[in-house]
């Protein structure tokens, strides 16, 4: 079921407006009117989205025991699309035209008549769909927190999102804003009243020659989410430094170890991308390398360990999405008690994300935060010589 077995990827959004006085049947009820299949109404592009129950890809009966745990609501986006094989429509468009070529006195084929035999291969490929001969089916985990009133969900595409913005609103009267590096950073630092040091601010260029433009992945001028990007540049500068554990702002500590996989890019897009995998990928000197010719980490594998509870996942810098974590051993006997356990698990992982991110954004939208870059700076200028 999704979220409650094995490894969970997923991205944060926000739910805006009020948070859910708990969730109950009307919940439920609103996400069974607008199950997959129900209407059976589907876009310009005969694609259909709906809701699931999440309980494997064809479930679509909720019920309380199996949606509703520790006031969090489980369910899953379903995407119905029919995908026959472009291989076939060109099959079929050429035996179109075989036919009216062999009818032809000069065995040529006009423009209309190849439109034609288009049209005509793509009614015959209309007519075999129909019995659902080549629907694709995909479903997608969600969990709905009310207590943090996020939601999260398993997928990063943006085709999937979008979809899954305007069904959400539909169903339940509230918009979802995805709550990426840049969005966190402001709803984190707005406590301590730091607001506007991140409206402020500006990328940090780890090289030389201070703030400079925003990556070219960072497409919104007013998007701060290359915090993301600076994050994992500062916790790969603490971690060969010696320094991997860090104190958090509620008193406790978290372990940390950047391992297993690291992405970068360049943010002008012009020395290209590049990735590596290895038990300690920031220890090999092509990682090194990458980060001094400009290059910036966009995706990184990190081990987490706080309250003796451990985590491993892959961390993608802007969107700070998880991607394959994988989560403690239940500890609990029976399966309702799992159910309950793995949220735990969960809503203690994002905290712990949370903690961390904001141990990095104090530092990062303090006033000193250009002796901090100055020291990253020579300790990328210091690691010239290794090999």
């Amino acid at each position: 079921m999704g979220f409650f077995s094995g490894r969970v990827s997923f991205a944060r959004f926000k739910v805006k407006g009020k948070a859910p006085n708990g969730f109950g049947p009307e919940h439920l009820e609103r996400l069974q009117e607008r199950a997959i299949g129900k209407e059976r109404t589907a876009s310009r592009d005969g694609i259909e989205t709906g809701w699931s129950a999440g309980g494997h890809l064809l479930d679509v009966r909720f019920d309380l025991a199996k949606n509703i745990v520790e006031d969090t609501l489980h369910f899953a986006l379903r995407i119905d699309a029919n995908k026959p094989p472009s291989d076939l429509l060109k099959s079929y468009t050429q035996m179109e035209l075989d036919a009216i070529a062999a009818e032809s006195p000069t065995g040529k084929v006009s423009q209309k008549q190849k439109r034609e035999a288009r049209m005509a291969a793509m009614d015959k490929l209309n007519e075999e769909a129909a019995d659902g001969r080549y629907l694709r089916r995909k479903a997608y985990s969600l969990l709905w927190d009310g207590q943090s009133n996020e939601l999260l969900v398993g997928t990063t595409s943006v085709s999937v999102l979008d979809r899954l913005t305007q069904l959400f609103e539909q169903t339940f009267g509230q918009k979802i804003e995805a709550l990426s590096s840049g969005i966190l950073a402001h709803k984190l630092a707005e406590p301590r009243g730091q607001s506007r040091a991140v409206d402020d601010a500006q990328h940090s260029t780890f090289l030389k020659g201070g703030a400079g433009n925003s990556p070219q992945w960072v497409v919104d001028d007013n998007s701060r989410d290359f915090l993301g990007n600076e994050f994992l540049v500062w916790l790969w500068n603490l971690q060969d430094e010696g320094h991997d554990t860090i104190k958090l702002e509620d008193g406790s500590e978290v372990a940390f170890m950047l391992a297993r996989t690291l992405a970068l890019e360049c943010p002008k897009g012009q020395s290209g991308k590049e990735s590596i995998s290895s038990d300690a990928p920031t220890k090999l000197p092509e990682a090194m390398r990458a980060l001094q010719s400009g290059k910036l980490p966009r995706k990184t594998g990190i081990t987490l360990v706080r309250h003796d509870q451990s985590y491993d996942l892959a961390l993608s810098a802007e969107l700070l999405a998880v991607n394959g974590a994988k989560m403690p051993l239940a500890e609990a006997l029976e399966d309702r008690a799992r159910l309950e356990e793995r949220v735990g698990q969960i809503r203690h992982l994002l905290e712990t994300m949370d903690l961390l991110f904001d141990a990095f954004g104090k530092v990062r939208l303090a006033e000193t935060w250009n002796k901090d870059l100055s020291r990253i700076r020579k300790w990328l200028k210091g690691n010239d010589g290794e090999d």
